[in-house]
């Protein structure tokens, strides 16, 4: 489980997170929706520990951080509960894909370099880029860039994957194939949290969705819920211009 209580960020005298409360049971994809500028992407970064929070408490599994007080040890420990897939790929240029992906194996898990690479693999294979292991990521298209990616965030075996708008640097057509691994992943089991403007993967992959703006949850609930009925006028008014095809009036 995850669980986030009165998280805070603020940048200078702005003020990006408000005080924000989250649960997110094990095995769960939660989607976090909402506008440009909402708080979602500074959200998953302090849930990483990327931005650190002016205030709150971060949960993961049985490891709970006071976000005031937290000292280099404590954010290495909240670290390896966690891992990030970031949308613009973060690859190693001069790695090739197995290299990337068994970076942290050996340097953070000290594995002996046989089993690494007998597991990255293995995990390269998982996302459809078996025949890839040996190409550096300049060889590669950004769908099967962003698979590598994937693939790395698995092999530390996190407690939970972030996935930080993982399709919005790819072309149209590769979209889908990023999409797809992620989808195989979810019917896994494996703990999610997304930032996504993908409306039709948060329907069909998300077992709850939460929608933010101004640095708040504006609302949240079963996508079939929030979809079909949201409760709030700003979701209604948020969906209305995402998916205008659908009816949001009550």
């Amino acid at each position: 489980m995850i669980k986030l209580s009165g998280i805070s960020k603020s940048f200078g005298r702005v003020q990006v997170l408000k005080s924000i409360d989250l649960t997110v049971n094990k095995g769960e994809v939660v989607v976090i929706l909402g506008p440009s500028g909402s708080g979602k992407t500074t959200l998953l970064r302090c849930v990483n520990y990327l931005e650190k929070p002016n205030d709150g408490e971060i949960t993961i599994g049985d490891y709970k951080l006071d976000c005031k007080h937290a000292g280099k040890k404590q954010v290495y420990e909240l670290r390896q509960k966690s891992a990030m897939v970031f949308q613009q790929y973060n690859l190693f240029r001069h790695k090739t894909a197995l290299e990337n992906v068994i970076e942290g194996l050996l340097v953070v898990k000290k594995l002996p370099k046989d089993e690494a690479r007998s597991k990255g693999a293995a995990l390269l294979e998982k996302v459809g880029l078996g025949s890839k292991l040996d190409v550096y990521p300049s060889q590669l298209s950004g769908g099967q860039q962003q698979r590598v990616g994937i693939a790395r965030a698995l092999a530390m075996e996190p407690e939970v994957i972030l996935f930080d708008e993982p399709t919005s640097a790819l072309d149209p057509e590769l979209v889908g194939e990023v999409l797809e691994v992620i989808r195989k992943i979810a019917k896994e089991g494996i703990t999610m949290i997304v930032v996504t403007h993908e409306m039709g993967f948060a329907r069909d992959v998300a077992n709850h969705v939460v929608f933010m703006d101004g640095g708040i949850v504006v609302e949240e609930g079963p996508p079939a819920q929030l979809f079909n009925h949201p409760r709030e006028e700003r979701t209604r008014q948020f969906l209305k211009r995402i998916t205008p095809e659908l009816n949001y009036s009550i």
